[in-house]
């Protein structure tokens, strides 16, 4: 058994440290997914805070310790919805830097090189459906498998947003 899914094992019988240090260990992630999604670091911060409570509550509900991160930001994704709907906002992004960032073509070259204002820059021009899928496949690292778990779409569905999330981003090219 992984450590991970020991701490998560831990949590699941009320070790209040061990869910801290699955929070702290997930506190990154859910950092930058909350961000791709609401663009404001106040929305974000208040969608990480409702997740980790929601979380607390109901760690005990979690089937299997190792999809914990899955579950996570399920969660996490189900919150930013929420705060979205709630607040219908959307921030303005500069046109130059993302012309700038497209210029090289990153999502050929590896997003990895981007910097995260960079990055949420060129997220920024996504469709709403696609850029989720864009920050859980190139930002977090999640396989197509486990973002279809995620969102709840079949695998040629992410699949086919992520083709079309890169034909989106080259018309700014």
């Amino acid at each position: 058994m992984k450590q991970g899914e020991q701490l998560v094992r831990k949590a699941k019988n009320n070790d209040a440290e061990a869910f801290i240090r699955l929070m702290e260990e997930n506190k990154e992630s859910m950092k930058r997914v909350a961000y791709a999604y609401l663009k404001r670091e106040e929305d974000a911060a208040d969608a990480i805070q409702d997740t980790i409570l929601d979380a607390f509550e109901h760690i005990h509900e979690l089937q299997k310790d190792e999809y914990f991160r899955t579950w996570l930001t399920r969660i996490l994704i189900n919150n930013c919805a929420k705060i979205y709907r709630q607040n219908k906002r959307q921030t303005a992004y500069d046109a130059e830097k993302l012309a700038y960032v497209q210029k090289e073509g990153p999502w050929e070259n590896g997003m990895e090189a981007l910097s995260d204002l960079e990055f949420f820059d060129l997220l920024a021009h996504l469709s709403e459906e696609n850029r989720m899928i864009f920050q859980l496949y190139f930002g977090e690292q999640y396989t197509v498998s486990q973002i279809a778990d995620i969102l709840r779409l079949k695998e040629n569905t992410v699949k086919s947003r992520l083709r079309r999330g890169r034909e989106e981003l080259r018309r700014y090219v």
